[in-house]
């Protein structure tokens, strides 16, 4: 009996970080479908929109974010299409993870030139999405 206590015990410890990431995410993700972000100033405005007038590469994101956990993956892409497309990715990243820390397997890390692709791609983002002609592509919806 001792023997199965100490192995469920190690694959507990093996998998609280990615686990742990993965409770707190969800929390975050039923916040945003129980207290919708569509309302007006629920969640405040974005410091770049305020201040400088343009939007970031996260505006709407937290639309999107509510939008792909009610299913709706259209209205996702119309308030952030990089986010639509990067999301589902980060959680089979973090499906990935955690199996394989579940497994007892080495940790693992990034290929060097992924956070170089990764900031490529927001920065021309971000600069695509200011664009006028590409705003109605690009662009946050504007609120309902």
């Amino acid at each position: 009996m001792s023997t199965g206590t100490a192995s469920s015990s190690h694959v507990v410890r093996r998998g609280a970080v990615p686990l742990a990431l993965g409770a707190a995410v969800t929390a975050g993700v039923v916040l945003l479908v129980v207290r919708t972000p569509y309302a007006p100033l629920s969640y405040g405005i974005c410091p770049s929109v305020l201040f400088l007038g343009v939007s970031c590469p996260g505006c709407g994101g937290l639309r999107a974010t509510h939008d792909l956990a009610t299913g709706d993956v259209a209205g996702a892409w119309a308030a952030n299409p990089l986010w639509t497309v990067t999301a589902p990715l980060l959680v089979l990243a973090w499906i990935a993870w955690t199996v394989r820390r579940l497994r007892g397997g080495p940790p693992t890390s990034a290929p060097a030139w992924l956070p170089w692709v990764a900031l490529g791609s927001v920065v021309a983002f971000a600069v695509l999405r200011n664009v006028p002609a590409l705003v109605p592509y690009l662009g946050p919806a504007p609120l309902p």
